[in-house]
């Protein structure tokens, strides 16, 4: 096909007469070059070198593209940048003929576009899109094309082809920094751009219109490229004028883009930001004097209302693009027009005040932003740049004043922060007004981006102050900018106030202003708060108030901590006494004092104030040095604060001594009181520095204040010393050393009386509990000088001394104490320190009135015991007993009292650390005692015995069995001897030693276990025993069969006749015969009843061994079945014996028989009662049939054809409630079996 089509060319060329008409060949040629077929590429190029060797216009082109045809073939826009290239030489080209050659092809190859068709032209200008040049470029070619369609668009844009609208669309791309010189060389292309970019109909769906593609291409390289000023003012004016006229998002948002991407001289900018003419000089400083007065006045309202809405609106637009312009030259051009728009601004009628908000923020931005340029680090700018007076700081700070917007105080604040930095002398003369503004407005908000904007304003302004001021000046200020924040406080939300007061100091330098922002706290307090506040809530105001003081404080270091506290002091003591004597002094003042004295100024408050408000200083001073926040900071740089505590401590002492001298000079005025309360907060003060000092340093400090003749001193001083002791420190050998030299004056203090008997009282008290925590702390590694506090306290708890009781409760503390540190240098106090003891403990009414007392003894005990289990054997059977006694007293007090604890510790040490050897002795002693008062004392007396046994070893067991044994027979005696006693009584003291008797049982093997049983059952049976003895026993077997469970069958057969054989002879069914000689036979024989049947039931209920053979089935049956007629004790009893212990029995019984053979001789009895004359005995045996066939389940079915006969005599029985019991039960039956009765019937 191809060799048709070159074939056909060959001939058109031949023919003369198409000669004339080649260009059009060519042309279309062209326009295939850029074809997306590759074959047609192909074609066009073979077509190419055909015409390559005819002289015609285009014969430079034809001959530039025919050698590239591998590269056309391959890359469909190849031709489109090969182009660009030949013509891109017409920029390059010398030669004047080849220049006019290049020049006369492409006007050529443009002219066709008129001359064409338009879907030609269209893809002849997108093969020649690529082409630019300055001189002879495409776009003065294509400009009356251009004018043309835009003409078309506004008369009839439906009549516009897509062909055409993309023309137009790829004409507009020809404006680019190549052709950008033509805008002022031509003002038609600028005139055609202009309209280009206010055609905004759309032409086609999906193409963006003439206005978005004439605006984008309005680039930083283009713009950057016209090089007269005066066409770039214009641009600049048209989009902004567009942006003011547009309604269209889209056109907006790319004019808002192409400004951001220009880089644009400030100056362009000021020209637009003017005003008209008529009111260009409103506002400025070269009006004359008659101009500020009346005309200014008239002209003022008269520009506002002529400049209307519209110049605002158009500043706006352009303040918003401007805020954020990055691409700015001079930007300091446009501060004096900015203020002057400010000015403006803020000349507005209250009316429109709210519109005029967002502008003034937009003001606001752009010197923030142009500040920011000029100043990056924030330091001052050279004169040259930017002249001090052209910025206007009162203009800013009356933006402030005049608005009502948080988000314009914000800016203004912002900017100010920044200003303070360039030119802090300005901001110097406005910043009480800044700062009274923000304690006003600002600070009352409670939102993040107000907090940001109050910290970077203190962060950016006060150290521009700071950086400007001398020492005197600044003071002053910042105490009124202090003020002004802590007047703010109440009003600041909670969670705000800590981080802004920090940040405050923070920035000011908390060594030199943290106390006075202190002082101000109090005396805001003392003026305002107190005032405010009712009397109910006063404390807790004060308490919330002092917390958050104390926060405040540590948010800095402890160091200026400190330091601002000594401060506090310094300035306290320069106040005058009364206000009285300031008005004496005020010729007297020197000029330090009156600054100082400006933070508490003494005229503007009253004398009341004037205390209150030292009281209140002296008072947070002893809270914060004893708040843990502070403590844990000094104990991290303890090597730091040593110096600054000792210099501390000094001023102190310097405050405490003035205010001695205050309160002296006050003795007799009514304000002795205040001076005394002051004195006393001061000593606090004092004790808690005292804790702060290095250790060596406290105890020299220490070991004087003890020698003070005053009492009161005397007790604070060992105070500050115990409250050291107690703090759970690691001490080095040498302060060690200093501590026990203060031991003999300790102990002189002990041993001395003096007329003030109760102060004295409180100091030998005092003093014993210092010795206690010195050998808590030293006494293990130094005993030696603690022996002669044992001997001390020994001879203060004697009988024969008379004491006080609270010294007596420090001094038994102090022995328990020093004994247990001690040890074996305690043993020769032992035979004055026990009996004293002990006669101390038998003193229960004194004991009881004094817990404290009572607590103090029981521990000195404990702790000897503890220490010397080997050594007090001799007293041992007194411990116990007191021990025992004891018992009883605390118990009434709770189980969760101190001393009932205390007792129970005691008795557990008494049971776990003393060796069988020495404590069943005295065991076996005390026992014939304290059974003299069994009802409070048998209790306690055997569970020390218990615990005991549980922590014997087992050899040792073994070896005191025997010695057990005989103990337990006698104690075991114990209802036998008390026999006509309470039964209840004797069953509680009973089941103690019972209890005791089972912990050795089970410590036992079977082989020890079964002479041991064998010997208690032969003491029960032995015929002239007292038949009491049954009941202990039984008694015992039921608590042995409970605790060995399965085990006990091993033993248990030689109960089964004996448990038979009794059980019929307290049957009053088939007896008349008392079995007990006493009155109290019905409850004993019922007792007995009880302790048999539970006895047995545990017997069946744990056998896994077939205990139960045939023959003690046989022997138990009938005894235990003819219980059900044993109408022993009334019916009552009868009842709850049969309930309880009787039924449970039976049932376990036929559960442990395990054979039917058995089941049925038992059933049968069982039934054959439902036939005694009295109905409740039918009941019950009514009652046990259901509770054999709930135990046996479906085995019972083998037994119910002989049950029917006896449950129909049942179901017509004359008494109605054994009639309803048994029709329950024949349901229950009919539930466990699984089918139903009512045919049997």
């Amino acid at each position: 096909m191809v060799t048709v089509v070159l074939s056909t060319l060959n001939s058109f060329l031949n023919y003369s007469g198409n000669f004339s008409k080649w260009y059009l060949m060519v042309i279309s040629l062209l326009i295939n070059l850029g074809s997306p077929v590759k074959e047609v590429r192909r074609a066009s190029v073979l077509c190419l070198q055909a015409l390559s060797g005819v002289v015609s216009h285009f014969h430079l082109v034809i001959n530039h593209l025919v050698p590239k045809t591998e590269e056309i073939t391959s890359d469909v826009t190849y031709v489109a940048q090969d182009l660009a290239t030949l013509f891109e030489e017409l920029q390059r080209e010398k030669k004047l003929k080849s220049h006019q050659k290049l020049s006369e092809t492409l006007k050529n190859l443009l002219n066709c576009v008129y001359s064409c068709p338009s879907y030609i032209a269209k893809d002849l200008v997108k093969v020649l899109k690529e082409v630019n040049n300055e001189v002879c470029g495409p776009l003065d070619l294509l400009l009356p094309m251009a004018e043309q369609l835009l003409e078309k668009i506004q008369k009839e844009p439906t009549a516009v082809l897509k062909d055409e609208a993309i023309i137009l669309h790829l004409t507009l791309g020809k404006y680019n920094e190549c052709s950008a010189s033509l805008l002022h060389k031509d003002p038609k292309s600028l005139d055609i751009f202009v309209k280009a970019v206010h055609t905004t109909k759309e032409l086609c769906t999906g193409m963006p219109t003439i206005q978005i593609t004439a605006l984008e291409k309005i680039t930083k390289p283009f713009f950057a490229a016209i090089s007269d000023e005066k066409v770039q003012q214009k641009l600049l004016c048209m989009l902004f004028d567009l942006l003011v006229n547009c309604k269209n998002s889209h056109c907006a948002q790319t004019i808002s883009s192409v400004f951001k991407g220009i880089s644009v001289n400030a100056e362009q900018v000021r020209i637009e930001l003017e005003p008209p003419d008529k009111t260009k000089s409103l506002g400025t400083i070269q009006q004359t004097r008659r101009q500020k007065m009346q005309q200014k006045k008239s002209q003022d309202l008269e520009s506002v209302q002529e400049v209307g809405g519209s110049y605002w609106q158009r500043v706006t637009l352009i303040l918003e693009l401007l805020q954020h312009k990055k691409k700015l030259k001079n930007p300091q051009i446009l501060i004096p027009t900015l203020f002057n728009l400010l000015s403006r601004s803020l000349e507005h009628l209250p009316a429109e005040q709210g519109n005029m908000e967002y502008t003034k923020q937009l003001i606001l931005s752009c010197l923030l932003n142009i500040c920011q340029k000029l100043s990056p680090d924030g330091g001052r700018i050279p004169k040259d740049v930017l002249d001090e007076e052209k910025f206007n700081v009162e203009l800013i700070v009356q933006c402030i004043r005049v608005s009502e917007m948080p988000q314009t105080h914000h800016h203004a604040l912002l900017l100010l922060g920044t200003v303070a930095g360039i030119f802090p002398d300005k901001v110097l003369h406005n910043i009480m007004s800044i700062f009274t503004f923000m304690g006003a407005n600002v600070m009352r908000l409670d939102d993040t981006y107000s907090f940001q904007v109050i910290n970077k304003t203190v962060k950016m302004i006060i150290p521009a102050l700071i950086q400007v001021s001398c020492l005197y000046t600044i003071s002053r200020v910042v105490v009124k900018v202090i003020h002004v924040f802590v007047d703010a406080l109440p009003h600041v939300p909670e969670h705000r106030r800590l981080p802004i007061l920090a940040q405050l100091v923070d920035t000011l330098g908390a060594e030199r202003f943290l106390w006075v922002l202190l002082l101000l706290l109090f005396e805001q307090y003392v003026t305002k708060t107190v005032l405010v506040a009712a009397c109910g809530e006063k404390d807790a105001i004060l308490e919330a108030d002092t917390e958050f003081w104390i926060s405040v404080c540590c948010e800095f270091s402890v160091q200026h901590q400190i330091q601002s506290l000594m401060n506090i002091l310094q300035y306290l003591i320069k106040l005058p006494e009364e206000k009285e004597e300031e008005e004496k002094l005020v010729s007297t003042k020197s000029e330090s004092q009156e600054e100082m004295l400006q933070i508490f100024n003494i005229d503007t408050h009253t004398s009341k104030q004037l205390r209150h408000f030292k009281f209140l200083s002296v008072s947070f001073m002893s809270q914060l040095l004893a708040s843990s926040h502070f403590i844990r900071k000094v104990m991290l740089h303890e090597i730091l604060t040593s110096l600054l505590c000792f210099r501390l401590l000094e001023i102190v002492l310097g405050y405490i001594n003035a205010v001695a001298q205050s309160m002296e000079k006050n003795t007799d005025t009514l304000t002795v009181k205040f001076w005394r309360a002051l004195l006393s907060k001061a000593y606090d003060t004092l004790d808690k520095v005292n804790a702060l000092l290095p250790t060596e340093t406290f105890v020299a400090v220490v070991r004087g204040l003890l020698d003070n003749p005053l009492p009161s001193v005397r007790r604070k001083a060992l105070d500050l010393l115990n409250n050291k002791l107690q703090q759970n420190t690691s001490w080095k050998k040498k302060i060690v050393y200093r501590f026990l030299k203060l031991v003999p004056v300790l102990l002189a203090i002990v041993q001395h009386k003096k007329k003030s008997v109760e102060e004295q009282a409180i100091n030998r008290q005092t003093a014993l509990y210092t010795l206690k925590l010195l050998c808590k702390n030293f006494g293990a590694e130094n005993p030696e000088h603690f022996v002669p506090v044992l001997n001390t306290a020994v001879r203060l708890i004697a009988p024969e001394t008379k004491e006080d009781k609270n010294v007596l409760g420090s001094a038994l503390l102090c022995v328990a104490e020093v004994a247990s540190t001690l040890e074996a240098l305690a043993i020769p106090q032992l035979p004055s320190l026990m009996p004293s003891l002990l006669t101390t403990m038998k003193n229960t009414s004194e004991l009881v009135s004094g817990e404290v007392y009572l607590l103090s003894a029981l521990a000195a005990l404990q702790k000897v015991v503890e220490t010397l289990p080997h050594f007090i054997s001799p007293y041992l059977e007194g411990v116990l007993s007191q021990v025992v006694h004891l018992e009883k007293i605390t118990s009434e007090m709770g189980s969760a009292s101190q001393a009932n604890v205390r007792v129970t510790s005691l008795k557990k040490t008494l049971a776990t650390t003393l060796s069988p050897r020495v404590l069943l002795p005295a065991i076996n002693r005390t026992y014939k005692q304290i059974e003299k008062n069994w009802k409070n004392h048998m209790g306690p007396f055997m569970s020390i015995l218990q615990e005991h046994i549980g922590v014997m070893k087992k050899e040792e067991l073994t070896s005191h069995q025997s010695q057990l044994t005989v103990f337990f027979l006698e104690a075991l005696d114990f209802r036998a001897q008390h026999s006509e006693n309470d039964l209840e009584e004797i069953g509680k003291t009973e089941n103690c030693i019972i209890d005791c008797l089972v912990a050795m049982v089970v410590k036992l093997s079977e082989v020890t276990f079964r002479p041991l049983f064998f010997k208690l059952f032969d003491w029960a049976k032995t015929e002239d025993a007292p038949k009491d003895r049954l009941l202990t026993f039984y008694n015992l077997a039921d608590c042995i069969a409970e605790k060995l469970k399965g085990l006990f069958t091993l033993f248990a057969g030689h109960l089964v006749k004996p448990f038979a054989d009794t059980l019929n002879q307290v049957n009053i069914s088939k007896t008349d015969e008392a079995f007990f000689d006493s009155d109290k036979d019905p409850e004993k024989c019922c007792l007995l009843l009880q302790f048999i049947l539970n006895c047995l039931y545990k017997i069946f209920l744990f056998d896994t061994q077939h205990f139960i053979s045939k023959e003690r089935a046989e022997a138990l049956m009938m005894p235990l079945v003819d219980q059900l007629e044993n109408r022993l004790g009334g019916d009552a009893r009868f009842q709850e014996r049969v309930t309880k212990h009787l039924i449970p029995c039976l049932a376990q019984f036929s559960v442990a028989m395990a054979d039917d053979s058995l089941w049925k001789p038992l059933n049968y009895q069982i039934l054959l009662k439902t036939r005694d004359s009295s109905p409740k005995v039918r009941f019950a045996a009514l009652i046990t049939v259901l509770a054999l066939a709930e135990k046996l389940k479906e085995n019972y079915i083998v037994l119910l054809p002989e049950s029917i006969p006896f449950l129909a005599e049942l179901m017509e029985d004359e008494c109605e409630e054994v009639e309803r019991q048994c029709q329950k039960t024949i349901q229950q039956l009919e539930a466990i079996l699984g089918e139903p009765l009512q045919s049997y019937f």
